[in-house]
């Protein structure tokens, strides 16, 4: 049984300001790092508007390595570290939390905001439902104090409940406050861009054009809601492709999963720059594996566009460098309609692994809609489909 639980629901719209002073007043926090959520979109421009990215504050590959961050942070300077994410991520903190935070191991503590998509009662995407029933048990097992927020908690509750965790804190234990759908204001006002040309549904439209028959994975995101549109606009079957509606950045080895399964059937993988970024290792695995029937395409915005548009790492990185790294034998690049065309046409000839990076705008249809079939029936589609290949 867990030593400390502590699960408050306060009962005014809260300005995220104000609660992030919370933090840097009451407990001295001046170190954030995590994954953007956009549940908690108010609060990541907050914070990237008013923290030194790359000193202050850290956009991570992924909600371990944020967590790992903080705790470096941590033991170089005695402050608690503040980490947010969406609940989706908790399963890459398990580690980081289990081994290393916990006070029975380090016993280094930390602040989490994790956004509560699938909040029971509150109608969500379909990968977000089981998660956000187990959620709080998630962090109980974990042995982190939830402290759950609307956007009706004052300021007050929030010093409050501060106060009332500082010697849990002190102890080397963790707490989270789990945010709410629609809890936060703000008077920030942070627009995101780069200076890419290409479109991303225009991108995917033309992988659309010269895949045929082959199978295609998609990731999860804006991505897989415009694959489905595109197929739906062409008057398209749904049955080439597997949309990667959650686990953000495993469609590469879902892609490679089912290569290796189908030698004979070429298979494309949409990936995003983010999603490449958050498990990178899938490129070594792949790379090492080397199946001459995949083609892997990043598509880079150099952004979290689909949660709010904060940047990635993408833009200080080459994609290019790491996929020859990795053993890729054939590496393309694109960023206009001519190099696209190009890179693309080279994939269909190709008959060993293929990388892609394309280099992409951040924006979408105001309008995008999201798939009208259900995440098991475009599974049984794809694999009745994969079941008559050779």
């Amino acid at each position: 049984m867990l030593d400390f639980f502590f699960d408050v629901y306060y009962n005014v719209e809260m300005n995220v300001k104000n609660f992030v002073s919370c933090f840097t007043e009451q407990l001295g926090c001046d170190f954030f790092a995590g994954v953007p959520d956009s549940q908690l979109k108010e609060f990541c421009d907050y914070i990237y508007d008013k923290f030194e990215l790359g000193k202050s504050h850290f956009i991570c590959a992924n909600e371990g390595n944020a967590t790992a961050l903080a705790a470096g942070a941590y033991l170089a300077s005695g402050k608690i570290p503040v980490v947010y994410l969406q609940n989706s991520g908790i399963g890459n903190l398990v580690n980081p939390i289990s081994s290393l935070h916990n006070d029975k191991v380090y016993g280094i503590p930390c602040v989490y905001v994790v956004g509560w998509r699938g909040e029971p009662g509150i109608k969500d995407e379909p990968q977000h439902l089981f998660q956000g029933i187990i959620t709080l048990e998630q962090l109980r097992i974990l042995d982190i104090a939830t402290i759950v927020v609307d956007k009706l908690t004052t300021e007050e509750e929030l010093i409050k409940a501060m106060a009332a965790h500082k010697e849990f804190l002190n102890s080397g234990k963790s707490i989270a406050f789990i945010v709410k759908k629609e809890t936060f204001s703000s008077d920030t006002n942070v627009e995101y861009f780069n200076k890419n040309i290409l479109n991303r549904e225009s991108i995917i439209e033309a992988v659309v054009d010269v895949c045929g028959d082959d199978l295609v994975v998609c990731t999860t995101g804006k991505a897989s809601r415009e694959l489905f549109e595109i197929r739906e606009r062409k008057n398209m079957s749904h049955k080439y492709d597997f949309l990667t509606v959650g686990s953000m950045g495993h469609s590469s080895s879902i892609a490679l999963g089912i290569a290796l399964k189908k030698p004979s059937t070429k298979v494309w993988c949409i990936d995003g720059d983010g999603a490449a970024i958050m498990h990178m290792g899938a490129m070594a695995t792949i790379g090492a594996a080397s199946p001459d029937n995949l083609v892997h395409i990043v598509i880079n915005n150099e952004a979290h566009e689909t949660v709010g548009g904060m940047p990635t790492v993408a833009s200080k990185i080459c994609f290019k460098k790491i996929a020859n790294g990795c053993g890729y034998p054939n590496v393309l690049f694109a960023d206009d309609k001519v190099t696209l065309n190009s890179a693309l046409k080279k994939a269909t000839k190709s008959n060993s692994l293929t990388f892609i990076e394309i280099k992409a705008a951040l924006g979408a249809r105001e309008n995008l809609g999201r798939p009208t079939t259900t995440v098991k029936e475009n599974k049984h589609t794809f694999v009745r489909y994969v079941k008559g290949l050779n």
